[in-house]
């Protein structure tokens, strides 16, 4: 039953992430494609909210699940080589997310706060969203090799 209930917290972790982040790349390309301050500063606000919620807290729920199903199964997450390629990728994924999305988000989050009132969107946070999208989802194509190496356990 242990078992089973950290399998559950881990996939339900994995949903939550990959979803949030699949999900919120596609409503904010089509945000930024309206080219309208108001619309584009809500859905900046809504990426940092949706971050720190879902990327986060999926990952939590992964961490958390993920280590507690090894624990029960008497497996060592560093022997076992699929576990420790998933981990690999996984937290070199989060490296990414930490050191570039992030503060490439927190840039533009402030930059939204600006032209919500000023009603001009700067060109600066143009060439974020780009760098955003081309990281972002490079960061993110990986979690399904991650996802392979859950399943195939290869």
């Amino acid at each position: 039953m242990t078992y089973l209930l950290f399998k559950t917290i881990h996939i339900l972790g994995v949903i939550i992430l990959v979803g949030n982040v699949t999900v919120t790349f596609i409503w904010k390309v089509f945000a930024d494609g309206t080219r309208d301050p108001t619309v584009v500063a809500f859905a900046q606000r809504l990426v940092t909210w949706t971050d720190w919620a879902f990327t986060a807290g999926g990952a939590v729920l992964i961490i958390v699940g993920g280590y507690g199903m090894t624990a029960v199964a008497g497996l060592d997450p560093i022997d076992v080589g699929w576990l420790f390629w998933a981990q690999v990728w996984f937290y070199g994924i989060g490296l990414i997310w930490l050191f570039v999305l992030i503060p490439i988000q927190v840039a533009q989050a402030r930059q939204a706060r600006e032209f919500a009132v000023t009603g001009t969107i700067p060109e600066s946070y143009w060439r974020r969203c780009w760098q955003w999208n081309v990281v972002g989802v490079s960061a993110t194509v990986p979690f399904l090799y991650v996802l392979y190496l859950m399943i195939a356990k290869s």
